[in-house]
């Protein structure tokens, strides 16, 4: 399942897992920590999490929870609130003990619903390493496509992937015919 995740969860988290689990009942598997708190993390997420003062369910992502286990086995995000055109990225990692057992694919599949259901994406995007991995099986497996290589001025070179939706009532639109015709 995913936890909505406020300020307070990541602090806690980026703090310790010990007081991430003090303050909301759930372990943490070990490796969840380093994705707020690795040479990986981009600048700018620090910087937005240091600058906020108001949780945004657009930035501030999910805690992904095995429920049966009652343990924290990772994180997922989008990228920020949707663009102006409807473009939106995701984001995902599980810990090493709990990948290849479809978590990483389940946990996109409910950024995309949650996604789509806000009415105002029409675009998906993620990017990965520029091989096959993992993580592009996992976009596969949710209808991603590569789309290009492209250098991102964080993380270099990196292969971008999107899922288009369109909206139903613009296809009807396309397709209906013409009362005039």
């Amino acid at each position: 399942m995913l936890l909505p995740h406020t300020l307070e969860h990541v602090r806690a988290l980026r703090e310790s897992s010990a007081v991430y689990e003090h303050c909301f009942g759930l372990a943490v598997a070990e490796g969840v920590r380093e994705f707020v708190t690795g040479a990986e993390v981009s600048e700018s997420f620090l910087e937005r999490l240091h600058a906020s003062t108001v949780s945004d369910p657009w930035t501030d992502g999910f805690g992904i929870i095995h429920s049966a286990d009652n343990i924290l086995i990772g994180l997922c995000s989008f990228g920020g609130p949707p663009t102006a055109d409807g473009m939106v990225e995701i984001s995902y990692g599980i810990a090493p003990s709990y990948r290849c057992r479809g978590f990483a694919t389940e946990s996109a599949q409910m950024l995309i619903a949650r996604a789509l259901a806000s009415g105002r994406v029409r675009t998906l995007q993620a990017h990965t390493l520029p091989e096959h991995n993992a993580s592009t099986k996992v976009l596969e497996k949710c209808g991603f496509t590569l789309q290009e290589e492209v250098t991102h001025p964080e993380d270099g070179l990196i292969w971008r992937w999107e899922l288009r939706h369109e909206r139903p009532n613009q296809a009807m639109q396309r397709t209906a015919p013409r009362s005039d015709a």
